[in-house]
């Protein structure tokens, strides 16, 4: 099983849970204000993705993590990003009865060129491998370069938790590229078509390369909703977060089912 905390409101009405599933170096911990804002409304559970904070030590492709976020948090709603979003939709994939709606933030239906894919895992094998040879000692240091990257250049030192970051190990973020790397995915555009719950993509504004993603996986999906944050990039859910919530908010509240 893997680690999970849950947010809840006991005067909320009774409401499937929602459950937020972090992108790489990140932990539950991460979703911070907005998790508690979105669980007012119906309860939230905060997942600890393969091979960070307290599933650090679970090792596990996405397929197979997939499957163990399912049995981890059974029927419900499925909010992913980047990482989270890719286990978010390979569960939705493998478990279809068990996911009654989808949010896929920073998303990608894999790299379709097999050259390119196998370039990209190649390079998060090394990536890996100079992880796990600076072992926790350097774990800041990578944290602070993986930061200054191109995807998180419109993020806030505040906005980044690099407390809850620090929670992660080497051990464990070496494992979780290797195995739930981008290089790792199958290209999934030819069964998007079987998803039926209610979807919605979202990508940030300045986020020009999940844009692009995010405008393939909802031209693949037939009941795909697509949004776009403005004023945001990558991690347009921590930059932009008054935004996000009244997005996933109005959206959770338009396609809740009607009393029976």
């Amino acid at each position: 099983m893997l680690a999970t905390e849950v947010l809840g409101n006991e005067l909320a009405p009774a409401e499937p849970a929602l459950v937020l599933v972090h992108g790489f170096t990140q932990t539950g911990r991460s979703w911070g204000r907005l998790a508690e804002r979105l669980a007012v409304a119906r309860p939230v559970v905060l997942v600890d993705a393969p091979g960070h904070g307290g599933s650090s030590d679970h090792r596990l492709n996405l397929w197979s993590a997939a499957r163990e976020l399912v049995r981890t948090v059974g029927e419900g709603d499925l909010l992913g990003y980047s990482m989270g979003a890719r286990i978010c939709l390979h569960a939705a994939l493998t478990s279809p009865a068990k996911v009654r709606r989808l949010v896929l933030v920073g998303a990608t239906a894999g790299i379709a060129d097999p050259v390119a894919r196998a370039q990209r895992e190649a390079d998060d094998q090394a990536l890996a491998a100079s992880i796990e040879q600076g072992g926790n000692r350097a774990l800041p240091l990578f944290f602070e370069r993986w930061l200054a990257g191109p995807l998180f250049q419109d993020l806030s030192p505040e906005a980044a938790g690099m407390e809850a970051r620090r929670e992660n190990t080497a051990a464990g973020l070496a494992a979780s590229l290797r195995l739930c790397g981008t290089g790792t995915q199958d290209p999934l555009d030819d069964r998007l078509d079987l998803l039926g719950m209610p979807v919605l993509v979202v990508a940030g504004e300045r986020d020009a390369r999940f844009r692009a993603e995010a405008e393939r996986l909802a031209a693949g999906i037939p009941t795909a909703t697509l949004a776009v944050v403005a004023g945001a990039g990558h991690a347009c859910h921590l930059e932009q977060p008054d935004a996000f919530f009244d997005l996933v908010e109005g959206w959770l509240n338009a396609t809740a089912q009607a009393p029976a």
